[in-house]
């Protein structure tokens, strides 16, 4: 089943990349016409995961990879049938990758470094088999996301202890079991993009790749940066949201950092092609549940939100505007968020609490990100099945819902918006 749903796919991918060709990033809002998407279709990094590396990997379960892939696919068709061109995180690297051949040893240098390679000889152990087994550029890029286990390398008398002792199973380079959340290691601001910091070392690898897409591919090389992968403050693309193109949300969080949102909000500033003069920096709770600002609320259409009901109530939030002098002036604001988003949204909005208002139903839809929806056009949303509540109240309050199987997909702990980069968003 997997060989031919994968040749399925590849032919629908291809004919995607011909159906347009939109060079640079245009997202200004969450909720504009979806017309470029980047996904990351779940690979072989789903079968390095182990009950023992779990915990480390940032994941509760181990997902099915058929039948996540098989979900993926559904989730993609959706958008294809919507009129959005899916272009995927693997064709983008190997594209940026053959613009210049010393691209590929660059490349392939800075990912062992950072799988936390240090010695010459298995650099070169490392090197030499994967230009052995992996000559195709996304051959290559492909297995540096799935990792390397002892085992698959040749046996090698290195004279080292380590290699006598060490499980074969043991990984040399660890998997990136969460890129299909192509949400998170970068992010589109209007124009613009930021290259991620993240929290976890686990999850800072994945950043490598936009990295040189946004450096090397012709369709996204020229494209404003304000964030750096190198920079020492975390932040990731699930706590950031462009509510219009003047106002930017970015959740204080676990996984982002108050100084990186002064960095980003200098640099957004900074940049005369920027039309955001607000940024919302949101103070939520630091928790599992309240991961990034985009499982605390999302918006759905002009004047609705789906939202994490345990966020009712006052907020803390500080508005961050600059001060005409090359700073930023920051105003706290301690109100609800109904009161907060309906200033910045420019009219009455209206909160739709995942759940219901079922407290069993939210707590249990909550953990299957039932508040963390991919809005395609205004009012029409991609939603995870299993969350049939939810939906149900989003149908009743007038949400076209386009539901995806999400058994497999749901265990890593994200929803259709995490799974997704909006690289083009018609203005509302």
């Amino acid at each position: 089943m997997e060989g031919n749903h994968g040749s399925r796919h590849i032919d629908r991918r291809a004919c995607a990349r011909s159906e347009s060709h939109m060079q640079g990033v245009n997202v200004k809002s969450e909720i504009g016409n979806l017309k470029k998407v980047i996904l990351h279709r779940p690979g072989n990094e789903l079968l390095n995961l182990t009950p023992n590396t779990l915990e480390e990997l940032l994941f509760d379960d181990i997902p099915f990879l058929e039948v996540a892939q098989a979900e993926h696919d559904a989730f993609a068709d959706i958008l294809r049938n919507e009129g959005v061109e899916v272009v995927y995180l693997e064709d983008l690297m190997a594209e940026a990758l053959d613009t210049d051949p010393a691209l590929r040893e660059q490349f392939l240098n800075q990912w062992i470094y950072e799988a936390g390679i240090r010695t010459d000889l298995y650099t070169d152990i490392i090197k030499d088999y994967i230009n052995s087994e992996y000559a195709g550029t996304k051959d290559m890029v492909m297995k540096t996301m799935a990792g390397i286990n002892l085992q698959e390398l040749p046996q090698q008398h290195t004279n080292l202890l380590v290699d006598m002792v060490s499980d074969r199973t043991k990984l040399v380079c660890a998997p990136m079991p969460n890129l299909y959340f192509t949400r998170d290691p970068f992010n589109m601001i209007g124009n613009g993009v930021g290259i991620n910091r993240m929290y976890s070392t686990t999850r800072n690898r994945e950043t490598i790749y936009g990295s040189y897409i946004f450096n090397y591919h012709p369709d996204f090389k020229d494209v404003p940066q304000y964030y750096s992968r190198e920079n020492t403050f975390h932040v990731e693309g699930g706590d950031v949201l462009n509510i219009n193109d003047h106002v930017l949300a970015i959740g204080i969080s676990q996984r982002t950092e108050p100084d990186a949102i002064d960095q980003l909000a200098h640099n957004v500033f900074s940049d005369e092609t920027s039309t955001i003069d607000t940024i919302l920096a949101f103070n939520i709770p630091v928790s599992r549940a309240f991961m990034h600002l985009d499982t605390v609320f999302t918006q759905i259409d002009y004047d609705k939100f789906t939202i994490h009901p345990g966020i009712m109530g006052p907020l803390t939030v500080f508005e961050i505007t600059p001060d005409g002098k090359g700073g930023t002036k920051i105003r706290e604001r301690d109100e609800d968020l109904e009161s907060i988003l309906t200033e910045y949204v420019g009219q009455p909005v209206q909160l739709i609490p995942c759940g219901g208002g079922d407290r069993i139903a939210a707590e249990r839809e909550q953990w299957n990100d039932g508040s963390n929806t991919l809005c395609v056009r205004p009012g029409t949303v991609v939603v995870y099945q299993r969350n049939n509540v939810t939906n149900d109240v989003l149908y009743k309050n007038g949400i076209n819902c386009l539901v995806m199987p999400s058994a497999e997909l749901s265990r890593g702990r994200g929803g259709p918006r995490c799974m997704s980069m909006p690289a083009w968003r018609e203005a509302l």
